[in-house]
């Protein structure tokens, strides 16, 4: 008879979530519109079996989906400003960023003072402030919409607007904007970050932000978007730069820096829970293993 072993299965199981957690980067480039109609092509192709596909061009089905495609599309030719957690009031710009619209105690939350200075930062490939690691995304920008006001009522243009709104409201004063995902694009370069505070300057352009409309501020060339300084740098960006920006759902994110740090992460959440998980899947196992030990153990010794 074939007695059942905890401590196999124990062994089985870490090797088992071992090799499950390696996993090929996915890359950001862009692609052209020509691959995405080549798609298409090879779409109608199997929904037509009696197309005879020697008489059609060869195309490829891309390894990713295309622009074209997205939920939500790109604002293009968007001026893009630096800013970061601990900013202090300057002339320029009067409004401090030692707390943001969602959070009141953001500098401590964040982890401490995000510096700009690049002889101050990590680069490739943390992209971060070198005195501290952050407890937040240092991937992270601002967009002048503020879906809440007064932490307890929620405005009527969010429950109008905002696409996702039906998705992920629970209760008023709660922001469903707070930590969404975005795309930034600069050149042939995408960057990931997460939406963290409101601004530049305004706090209520929702047409913009979610519509058709060019940003409604005329300060600083008219920046419709506040980056911080990972993203700078992860672009090469330099000082007022033009970009392209659009939302992005989570599954639509990619490998990179922007998926490694911060409470606020949903990737690091999911690693954590994940971690959660098996730490009590292997506790439960050798709570086994040893139970089948004191009931066993000592009848297999004298066997031998």
């Amino acid at each position: 008879m074939l007695t059942f072993r905890p401590v196999c299965l124990l062994a089985i199981f870490t090797a088992t979530f071992a090799s499950a957690q390696s996993y090929s980067p996915v890359t950001t480039s862009i692609t052209s519109d020509s691959s995405a109609i080549g798609a298409m092509s090879v779409s109608r192709q199997a929904m037509n079996p009696t197309v005879n596909n020697a008489n059609l061009p060869r195309v490829f089905t891309p390894t990713l989906p295309r622009a074209s495609y997205t939920r939500y599309p790109w604002k293009t030719d968007i001026m893009a400003t630096v800013f970061w957690v601990g900013e202090l009031p300057t002339e320029n710009n009067p409004t401090p960023n030692t707390k943001s619209s969602w959070d009141t105690n953001w500098v401590a939350n964040f982890g401490g003072f995000d510096n700009p200075d690049p002889t101050k930062r990590v680069s490739h490939p943390e992209y971060r402030p070198a005195a501290f690691v952050p407890r937040q995304n240092p991937f992270y920008v601002a967009l002048p919409y503020n879906d809440v006001q007064d932490y307890r009522t929620t405005k009527p243009s969010a429950l109008k607007m905002i696409p996702w709104i039906k998705q992920t409201f629970e209760k008023h004063g709660k922001s469903v904007c707070r930590d969404r995902w975005i795309a930034i694009r600069v050149g042939d370069r995408i960057c990931y970050a997460q939406w963290s505070d409101c601004g530049p300057f305004l706090t209520d352009d929702v047409n913009y932000v979610f519509g058709n409309a060019r940003p409604q501020n005329d300060k600083n060339g008219g920046a419709g978007i506040d980056v911080s300084p990972a993203i700078r740098d992860y672009l090469g960006m330099t000082g007022k730069t033009k970009c392209d920006w659009r939302f992005v759902d989570v599954h639509e994110v990619p490998d990179g820096p922007w998926r490694r740090m911060g409470d606020n992460n949903h990737f690091v959440q999911k690693q954590g829970q994940q971690k959660s998980m098996v730490a009590s899947r292997l506790e439960e196992l050798r709570r086994q293993r040893d139970e089948w030990h004191s009931k066993y153990g000592n009848d297999q010794n004298r066997a031998r």
